[in-house]
Order: structure tokens, then C-alpha cells, then sequence
């Protein structure tokens, strides 16, 4: 088959046979990913495995590495597979909205469909205001206006599977590490607006667990934020300091201003590189930091000035005040030119864990049987 629609599955209701058979009639095969369901849904996974491929995790993995499970199967056995869709398994995308993202990811290969939800009063208000966080946040670290970073249907030419596979996350972070990692590269991202549903008002059959998943999604950002804390720490306690041992005056103010960002500087070099960032010390990294920090400390001493001189703050609230009007900019800089390199792959040990369940026969059959009355051939 050339199109693959990619179900996660985790304890799924009944109504997750009508969304399979639904795909079907739309020519589209479907993988269906069990990641570690209770034990009472192996007869509901064996009687899908009939009419689709059902994967199996024996452990929840996370949505993430469920993904991947699908992806690797298409990229070792579904070599016919031209376009790729996923959706969720609790109903809330319907399978016609994901007919429609895959067409147009037809029309647009090497581009990755978003299907966007109307976020207004409809949707559950933690839904809502999750959503609102992380639009804005996604748009300060990278500079791209998506309104709908949750979304969880997707769809993509098979020319993206490779990047697929290569972006870091193992659970829902995974879904945003994409849409970051496609700004990063430069990979469109093309909106397409969808139906909202949601069963209740509470969201309740969703699996997101708010505050560890949340944390996950927010991980990199709160790193750099703590990175650039303990180096404000840094910096403000050796200006004070140096500002009773320097001379008193603008002079004195400035020597210890620059004498304690040389110090921050190269402190905050080193945490970036080796937790928020995860690149490499070397060269090229060091100078373009260089430069980055000349103009910081440029900015920073015209901007202490202004506090001081022009709007006649006291030194050390105008110290602060220059440090926070100037986080944005070294976030942005440092994010986007400076550290670009992609995340380190998983240690070898680990991705040789990750072996595939082998599948059941009967989904084997099903597939090969309903590929060939289609006329497409059967699995490669």
C-alpha cells in the first residue's frame, strides 16, 4: 500500500475498530501500536489484527517511541509506503480529516502537514490554555507561528521518515521535538484545520500526564533558563563584589561589569554546551560564542549605562534590569546559529533493545490479503 496511517495505542475503546475500518475504506493500511495495553485488551488487539498490522510493545514506551516502532516497520518491510499519516486512537481525529492531510502531503512532499484545531471555548479549558503556552513558546525558541503545537495528526511524504526517526523523544515530547527540529532544518510546516472533538470537557480519555509529560514538552527551555539563572547568579555576585574592590565611579562600575561577564561568559559556554544544547566544545562553537558574548557585553554595558546615567536607577537594580532585557536575545542567538547541531542518537545498547514484536500471522495475512485485492502488490 502506498499510504500508512500510524495509530499509537495505549487501553483503547471499541471505537477504535470503526476509526481502522473507517481508514480502510479510504485505501489507507493502517499500523496499529499497542505500547503496552492491559492485559484485557489483548483479545481486542488480536481480533484488529485481522483487519490491520498490530505492533506490540510489551512496556509502555511512550507515544514517541511508539511512533518509531511504526516508522522503522515501514522503513524495513513497507518499501511500496509513499505517504504517512498519525493520528491518535481516542477518537478525537476523525479519519477523514486525515484523508485530507494526506493528499495534501501528496502535493507537497518533503513538507510536514499539521492538522490544527479551532482553539476556542469548545476545547477543555486545560486543553486550552496548555495549548496557548506552548504556541508561545514554541514561537520564542524558534521563531515560527504554529497554532496548534498539540496536535497529534500528522502526515508527511516517505522522504521525511529518515528525520523522523532521528528526532530525540521518547513520549509526547517527541511530537513537539518534531515541529522544533523541522523549524531548526528548515523543513515547512503547512496547517491544515480540522474538526475538534473531545468526549468530555475534561479530556478524560486522554493519557498526557500533566506534569511529568508537560515538563518533558518544556524540558529544553527550563534548561537554558536554569543554565542562564546560575550564570546571572554568577555574573551579579562578582559585579558586587568587584564594584567594592574596583574604584568608585563609571569607570570602576564598567571594569567590573566586563571583568564579571568574562567570567559568567565562559561558565554559561560550558553549561550550554554540555546539558542544554548537548554539542560538542570546539572551535567553531567557542568563536561564534565569542563573538555572541563581545556583542552581549557590548549591549550590556550601553544598557547599564542607560539604567544608570539616564534613568538614574541605582547600580544593582539596574544590573538586574540589564541582565533580563538582554535573555531573550542570547536565547534566540544561541539557539538558532550557535549550537545547532542535533541532539546525540540514543546509545547503541539502547536502540538494540528496541526490537520489534514479530507480528501476528493474522495480521500479516490481512494486510497481504487486502494489498493485493487492491492491486498494489503485497508486502516487499
Amino acid at each position: 500500500m502506498e499510504r500508512i496511517v500510524i495509530i499509537p495505542a495505549l487501553n483503547p475503546d471499541r471505537g477504535l475498530r470503526e476509526i481502522i475500518e473507517k481508514n480502510l475504506e479510504l485505501e489507507n493500511q493502517v499500523i496499529l501500536v499497542d505500547d503496552g495495553s492491559d492485559p484485557e485488551y489483548a483479545d481486542f488487539f488480536r481480533e484488529l489484527g485481522e483487519i490491520c498490522i498490530v505492533l506490540r510493545h510489551k512496556k509502555n514506551r511512550g507515544k514517541g517511541e511508539t511512533i518509531k516502532t511504526a516508522l522503522r516497520y515501514i522503513k524495513e518491510e513497507l518499501w511500496e509506503c509513499r505517504l504517512i499519516g498519525i493520528m491518535d486512537a481516542d477518537g478525537q481525529h476523525l479519519p477523514e480529516d486525515m484523508e485530507r492531510l494526506l493528499m495534501r502531503a501528496a502535493a507537497e512532499p518533503g513538507t510536514l502537514i499539521l492538522g490544527t484545531r479551532t482553539i476556542d471555548g469548545n476545547i477543555p479549558w486545560k486543553s486550552r490554555i496548555g495549548n496557548q503556552i506552548t504556541r508561545r513558546v514554541f514561537q520564542f525558541t524558534t521563531g515560527i507561528k504554529v497554532s496548534d503545537t498539540q496536535s497529534g495528526l500528522r502526515a508527511f511524504s516517505v522522504g521525511l521518515l529518515d528525520f523522523m526517526l532521528s528526532v530525540d523523544g521518547k513520549r509526547y515530547e517527541y511530537e513537539m521535538n518534531v515541529l522544533v527540529n523541522c523549524a531548526r532544518r528548515k523543513i515547512p510546516i503547512v496547517e491544515v484545520p480540522i474538526q475538534t472533538i473531545y468526549h468530555d470537557r475534561d479530556n478524560s480519555c486522554s493519557h498526557f500526564r500533566k506534569i511529568r509529560d508537560s515538563f518533558r514538552i518544556y524540558r529544553q527551555l527550563l534548561k537554558f533558563s536554569a543554565a542562564s539563572l546560575s550564570s546571572f547568579v554568577l555574573d551579579y555576585g562578582l559585579f558586587v563584589l568587584l564594584t567594592v574592590l574596583f574604584p568608585a565611579g563609571a569607570a570602576g562600575v564598567a571594569a567590573a561589569n566586563v571583568a564579571a561577564r568574562a567570567v559568567s561568559g565562559g561558565y554559561n559556554y560550558m553549561v550550554n554546551c554540555r546539558y542544554v544544547f548537548h554539542e560538542k566544545q570546539n572551535v567553531k562553537t567557542a568563536l561564534d560564542y565569542l563573538l555572541l558574548a563581545v556583542l552581549i557585553l557590548f549591549l550590556n554595558s550601553m544598557f547599564l549605562q542607560m539604567f544608570l546615567h539616564l534613568l538614574h536607577f541605582p547600580v544593582y537594580p539596574a544590573k538586574i534590569l540589564t541582565e533580563c532585557a538582554l535573555f531573550a536575545l542570547s536565547w534566540t542567538i544561541q539557539k538558532k546559529m550557535i549550537f545547532r547541531a542535533e541532539k546525540r542518537k540514543n546509545e547503541l545498547e539502547e536502540k538494540n533493545s528496541r526490537r520489534r514484536e514479530p507480528l501476528p500471522a493474522a495480521g500479516i495475512s490481512a494486510f497481504r490479503k487486502r494489498a493485493a485485492s487492491s492491486g498494489k502488490g503485497g508486502v516487499c
